[in-house]
């Protein structure tokens, strides 16, 4: 009997001790805050027209899994890819480093980069090179943002028309009553006033006009965008909604915790997909 218990003893003793070893740097969970495996999540976004990959920028995790995502997704669905992280006036640029016109240092030296190009969106744009996945620079450029930040939206009405051409469709529909761009106001105590949802906004309907527009049917467009341009099904989501009702649109979203274990229950809903963190992983910049 007290050989059973000891023995019993050690092996109790010996699995908290496995336990306490283990550091997952992630967890994935659904909408519903139910943990859900990497097979699964694939499965439904193979079934998707859009997906929405909301990142944090700095979040090494996160990019791996959007390259996982997008090597695993290119086997089974014809893809094209787009960047919040390029600007559409750089889409030349883009265009040229992916047929070989141009090289790296190039590319470099004539498109706007973000800092953390080279080691977190790089190896993306790489494996569609390789693979002659078309790839998109779907943002706004950040010279409009800044116009509708100081004059909103009636500011960019003077652009010459070649501008508006790397701008949604003007007039841009804009809700400002989107818990997202409430809260944003909210967060910054009133600095900036109603244009600096607005200057959000251009953001997410430009990203969303490019999306729609490049996209063909029976393709995956597989989208990577800070998470507060998707989150809780707001931003670029509301306005690819606007344009077609019916679009398959699946979501994923970022957020850092210290028990990744632990779903986060503040982010229920907030997106189709949430990746969990560790609060504590190396960030890239």
């Amino acid at each position: 009997m007290m050989k059973s218990l000891a023995t019993f003893i050690l092996v109790f003793l010996f699995t908290i001790s496995i336990q306490a070893q283990k550091k997952p740097a992630y967890k994935l969970y659904n909408a519903k805050g139910k943990k859900v495996s990497y097979k699964k999540m694939l499965k439904k976004l193979t079934k998707a027209d859009i997906v929405l990959f909301g990142e944090h920028h700095n979040n090494p995790i996160t990019h791996w899994l959007q390259l996982e995502v997008t090597k695993d997704m290119a086997k089974k669905r014809e893809l094209v890819i787009g960047f919040e992280m390029l600007e559409a006036d750089n889409q030349k640029q883009l265009d040229s480093y992916m047929n070989g016109t141009i090289n790296q240092k190039a590319f470099d030296t004539l498109a706007r980069l973000w800092r953390n190009y080279k080691t977190d969106y790089k190896p993306i744009v790489d494996f569609a090179k390789k693979n002659k996945i078309n790839a998109i620079a779907a943002n706004v450029p950040r010279r409009y943002a800044k116009i509708v930040y100081k004059g909103g939206f009636k500011a960019l009405d003077t652009l010459p028309e070649i501008d508006k051409s790397w701008i949604a469709p003007l007039p841009v529909a804009y809700d400002k009553t989107l818990p997202g761009y409430v809260k944003m106001i909210e967060m910054m105590g009133g600095h900036g006033g109603d244009n600096l949802p607005k200057a959000q906004a251009i953001k997410d309907a430009t990203m969303a006009h490019f999306i729609f527009k490049n996209r063909k049917s029976k393709q995956l467009f597989i989208h990577y965008n800070g998470s507060y341009h998707s989150d809780n099904y707001e931003g670029i989501y509301w306005y690819l909604k606007k344009a077609n009702p019916n679009l398959n649109i699946i979501t994923i979203t970022t957020e850092d915790n210290e028990l990744v274990s632990k779903f986060n229950k503040e982010s229920k809903n907030k997106a189709d997909f949430i990746i969990q963190v560790n609060a504590n992983m190396t960030k890239t910049y």
